[in-house]
């Protein structure tokens, strides 16, 4: 069978996801909208769209995570109605399954937006998500080093050792293995890397930067903090005799500590909820070029935050939140809560003003 382009391409692949994934179980389309609509109603005739074989429309990369999800897993189809199996309830054969399937169908609307237009239009930029940069220039991830005392508790982090995990050095892996493969899948054309702060070339200060953690370890955040003329400074948990926590300088002078909450269990001091600050902004090295910093006062605030514009089910409603919030300015920040229980992250609602603690700039609607 012969192609016409890239955007009957991704709408044949979707077709044949449907009609032949297993040939033993009959699915329509309106199996799947059924399906699709426990996250966000969908319908036959959208479905239909997608899958037209004369003139497809190409689907938000949100339906393509449905599709990625219903069919990493025979159990969406084990009893009628078919359902989408949870993310979070997917074994890990299942989720990498899912993943490789979402890289091949976000590559495939990617080259169909590509070809359609020349450039990626507005509109298929909002569709793809806050982590989206639409320019395809190079993403580095910056993360800190552990200390070397924290180093040397780690049994797999002496370089000397056969059994050495690099990774096992890095301060804040979850929120950055949660991170760079959303980046990655968002940005099959990008190339997506993740350096040390200590560890920076010239050139990787003039990409688009996102920085995870805090000024306690990560160099490089307390770099660019100190070029940014914000209302928010975060105080060190090393800093004798200070509280620790964010800092707001209010316009009369004032200043306000936003501190983490911190609780007993069983005689072990324990985190019960978080201080995570976001902030986008032009990238001081690089006015083409942007910078997020995603951090926290422990690694729970920054896993949080990451997980505000990752996790499946608050990503689109916290960048539509930051979307409408800020609309139009190049630098905006939020502080926000993260709670923690059982030592498990809980993902903030950015349209909750429970957990948005400051917003800055303020008078922005």
């Amino acid at each position: 069978m012969v192609v016409a382009d890239d955007s009957h391409t991704l709408a044949h692949r979707l077709r044949a996801l449907r009609e032949e994934r297993w040939p033993d179980v009959t699915i329509t389309q309106s199996d799947l909208a059924q399906a699709f609509s426990a996250e966000k109603p969908a319908s036959v005739p959208l479905l239909s769209s997608w899958e037209s074989r004369t003139k497809p429309k190409t689907p938000p990369l949100h339906r393509l995570a449905a599709y990625a999800t219903f069919f990493a897993t025979k159990r969406s189809v084990a009893s009628r109605p078919y359902r989408l199996v949870p993310v979070e309830e997917l074994t890990p054969d299942e989720l990498r399954r899912r993943d490789e399937l979402l890289r091949e169908l976000t590559d495939l609307r990617a080259a169909a937006a590509e070809r359609e237009d020349g450039a990626t239009p507005a509109h298929d930029r909002a569709d793809r998500g806050f982590w989206y940069f639409h320019d395809r220039h190079v993403i580095t991830i910056v993360v800190a080093q552990l200390p070397a005392d924290m180093r040397a508790k780690m049994p797999y982090s002496d370089p000397t050792q056969p059994d050495y995990v690099e990774l096992y050095t890095y301060a804040d892996l979850d929120a950055l293995i949660e991170l760079h493969g959303h980046i990655r899948a968002l940005n099959p054309r990008s190339q997506v890397n993740f350096r040390i702060a200590s560890d920076l070339a010239p050139d990787d200060y003039t990409t688009h930067l996102v920085l995870l953690g805090g000024v306690d370890w990560n160099l490089v955040t307390r770099e660019l903090l100190d070029r940014v003329d914000l209302p928010i400074t975060q105080v060190a948990r090393h800093v004798e005799d200070e509280a620790g926590g964010f800092v707001v300088r209010t316009p009369g002078g004032d200043e306000r500590l936003y501190a983490p909450k911190l609780g007993n269990h069983d005689g072990r001091e324990v985190l019960l909820e978080d201080v995570g600050h976001f902030y986008r902004g032009t990238n001081p090295f690089n006015h083409k070029r942007t910078v997020t910093i995603c951090n926290g006062q422990y690694g729970r605030g920054t896993l949080g935050v990451v997980r505000a514009l990752t996790d499946s089910r608050f990503r689109d409603r916290n960048a539509e939140y930051l979307g409408q919030r800020f609309a139009g300015l190049a630098s905006y920040s939020v502080l926000t809560r993260v709670m923690v229980v059982n030592g498990q992250v809980v993902t903030p609602d950015w349209n909750l003003p429970y957990f948005r603690l400051f917003e800055w700039p303020e008078g922005q609607s």
